[in-house]
């Protein structure tokens, strides 16, 4: 503490330097928590960073040790310890000094360099995009922190001094940087809770994003303070005075919204500055859980409450351990006020969110909340990360995943689950467990059957339906909020073309061996071991994969696995002709590797014809498609197909109908169509002349038989003049 306090003592001597300065003002802050070692570590630390740090200037013409040292008095507020506050000092010499991370943790410590290396960018990413370089930075620190929280708690502290100071930055950069802050660094200190820098974050990164917005919004709000503030302190001597007389002992302060906060909810809600209410609040602090009820009873005894604005979030806390109860009030003048009501420990919590495991040692039960929170929130990011296809995928999925509202519903055993705003019975599956995602077909809102994108409200209670058999659908991409649910559909949806891929491989190479009287289980284990080799693939189901993706021909590996590789153009074309081997049958649910195109949309019962295409696996065309004429002749890509006897699967079949144009013509087609057990996928309409206009619709049918009942029922209505079916 003496060498602070002299080093402080000579703040006003000309020869103190910036950087002595700022370290005698972070080594006073440390001697208040920290032990004498522990400080003369941090110094040590000090003296390693400057030195390979010499000569290096930021944009502001400041050494560049100044940095370092400011993010470590951030942390050192947060009264963080004192692996994290050498990490913060040392934490760009790995990326922009010749030092080793061997050298720090000879040094200072295994764990002291990995917080260094965490916090590092990724280097030298060769052949990148920059987007992707930046994605794989960002996956890389997420991972640290997946291993160790203190890991992002630097790299915020060292965003925020960044900002702090990203006026000496060209515009172009100042809001590049911005946009970031606002749209991962800010959100990710709210979902660990630290309220303070997060909204330090945000109101410097709106000022840099849009500083006319900021500085006008700023303007408005500081003329309407003098006004309200009064109001404002009245409230706040009412509440302490009937506290006291209820004899309840309480820390009353009024608060302001700020204005990055006051801004998205004009932006969102469409409002004009006048029009935001809630602009000034205050929070009462109590001592216990029981107090912060009684407080709530008082306030509406006081002050009128609105109706249905009353949040409970003591009893259900936030994903980030916070706690607090709200309620607005309508205060003198009709002013509205947000009352917000919590003990001391969730007031400790609710500012610093993880960092009270360090900040506020006798908060044992509010920080250790937080701390549960973020390590499950933790954990579900490295879930994320190995679903994730790659970088992008996985930035985009946090992105997606620090949306900030939240609803709470519950599941038929009365447990609380809490979902994103605008969250559907889909991403409330895969919140339970990815395999009730992967097997949901149906959900019950409430005890009703309710359509899987219905989004879900606060309250409900929902019942997932699973089936054994059941797949995720690709069309959930569409609708589903969580990076949760996006990152598991993928998934399974890879794994499953893969799986799908196998399958149709197997039966299309055991197709082209049976046309050669061979059976696959029959042949030479060893033979078919060299063939695969030969073939250069890892195993005989990475050969069966390729060839239902349509990346190999199955008669030219059929040939190579039964040794039979001469004459390899002329056995195919052969086979071809005689059609032996049998016909591949088809069951509709083959997903990704078999497509049907769209140029002729065949249905069960039409006449089908395959070919084999790379990357896209078998394309069935009906057998009349124009399109099929130039594919015969590549006897080596032709495939027979047939329709297996029974399908449950719903096809597109497109109809078009010549239709007397009058009024309610569209409504009554769309309901004979229903009527008859079928959806309609697309509509289009082209008016042939004032009498008669030409509708065209894609319809879901179960087969040929299902299209004619359809087309019969259709044919028979008076305002319909003919009707046909599209395979051309």
């Amino acid at each position: 503490m003496a060498r602070a306090a002299s080093l402080i003592a000579d703040d006003d001597s000309a020869a103190l330097s910036d950087p002595q300065r700022r370290l005698g003002e972070l080594l006073a802050e440390l001697h208040e928590y920290l032990d004498s070692h522990q400080v003369e570590r941090v110094e040590e630390a000090y003296r390693f960073s400057a030195a390979a740090h010499e000569g290096q200037r930021r944009r502001s013409g400041e050494p560049y040790i100044v940095h370092p040292v400011a993010v470590a008095r951030i942390l050192a507020e947060m009264r963080l310890d004192e692996e994290a506050i050498v990490a913060a000092l040392l934490h760009d010499v790995i990326e922009d000094t010749p030092t080793a991370k061997e050298g720090l943790v000879d040094r200072f410590g295994e764990q002291v360099a990995e917080l260094v290396d965490g916090v590092s960018k990724l280097t030298a990413i060769d052949g990148k995009s920059k987007a992707e370089a930046q994605a794989q930075s960002f996956r890389k620190m997420i991972m640290a922190m997946t291993q160790d929280i203190r890991v992002i708690l630097i790299k915020l502290a060292d965003r925020l001094h960044n900002m702090r100071t990203i006026w000496i930055m060209p515009p172009q950069k100042r809001r590049q940087i911005a946009r970031e802050t606002l749209e991962i660094y800010a959100p990710i200190a709210q979902r660990l809770g630290i309220n303070a820098m997060r909204i330090e974050l945000e109101d410097l990164g709106f000022a840099a994003l849009y500083p006319l917005r900021y500085r006008a919004l700023k303007e408005k709000l500081a003329r309407q303070r003098g006004r309200r503030g009064v109001i404002l302190d009245t409230v706040c001597d009412q509440v302490r005075s009937r506290l006291s007389q209820m004899g309840i002992e309480a820390k009353v302060e009024g608060r302001e919204k700020h204005l990055w906060s006051i801004y998205c909810k004009m932006l969102h809600k469409q409002l004009n500055f006048r029009d935001v209410f809630d602009v000034y609040g205050f929070r009462v602090v109590v001592d216990s859980v029981d107090e912060c009820y009684r407080v709530l009873g008082i306030l509406h005894n006081l002050y009128k409450p609105r109706p249905g604005r009353i949040k409970d979030y003591i009893a259900i806390p936030k994903a980030n351990g916070y706690q607090s109860l709200h309620t607005t009030l309508v205060g003198p003048h009709r002013i509205r006020l947000e009352a917000q009501i919590r003990t001391g420990e969730m007031d400790a919590v609710a500012e610093s969110g993880i960092a009270a495991h360090w900040l506020y040692k006798d908060a044992e039960e509010g920080s250790n909340k937080a701390q549960i929170r973020a390590r499950e929130w933790v954990q579900h990011l490295l879930e994320m990360q190995r679903s994730a296809g790659n970088s992008e995928e996985f930035i985009e999925s946090v992105k997606i995943d620090l949306v900030p509202d939240e609803i709470y519903v519950f599941t038929p055993k009365g447990d609380i689950i809490e979902l994103p705003h605008n969250a559907t019975p889909v991403d409330l599956a895969y919140a339970i467990h990815s395999d009730v995602g992967n097997s949901c077909v149906a959900a019950k809102v409430d005890h009703r059957l309710t359509p899987l994108r219905t989004p879900l409200k606060t309250g409900q209670m929902i019942e997932i339906v699973t089936a054994p058999v059941a797949r995720p659908n690709p069309v959930w991409l569409d609708f589903v909020v969580t990076a949760k649910a996006r990152t598991a559909i993928r998934h399974a949806l890879k794994r499953l073309e893969g799986e799908e891929a196998v399958d149709l491989g197997r039966r299309m190479v055991e197709r082209a061996l049976a046309a050669l009287s061979l059976d696959l289980e029959q042949l030479d284990a060893e033979h078919v071991e060299h063939a695969v080799e030969k073939a250069g693939a890892d195993s005989l189901e990475q050969l069966f994969k390729e060839v239902g993706l349509g990346r190999r021909v199955p008669w030219l590996v059929a040939q190579l696995l039964s040794g039979l590789e001469q004459g390899a153009a002329e056995f195919d074309e052969s086979i071809a002709e005689q059609g032996h081997g049998g016909n591949l049958t088809l069951r509709g649910n083959e997903g990704a590797v078999v497509n049907f195109g769209r140029c002729c949309r065949p249905i069960p019962g039409d006449p089908i014809v395959g070919f084999v295409s790379s990357g896209r696996g078998v394309v069935i065309h009906h057998r009349d498609c124009k399109n099929v004429g130039g594919q015969r002749k590549r006897y080596e890509n032709w495939i027979d197909v047939d329709w297996e006897a029974e399908s449950e699967n719903d096809f597109p079949a497109q109809i078009s109908i010549d239709v007397v144009n009058e009024r309610g013509a569209l409504a009554q087609l769309a309901y004979a169509i229903a009527e008859r057990g079928s959806s309609i996928e697309n509509v289009t309409i082209e008016e042939r002349d004032g009498m008669i206009a030409t509708v065209r619709f894609l319809i879901m049918v179960r087969d040929r038989r299902h299209l004619a009942s359809i087309m019969r029922h259709l044919r028979a209505m008076s305002v319909v003049q003919r009707i046909s079916r599209k395979v051309n």
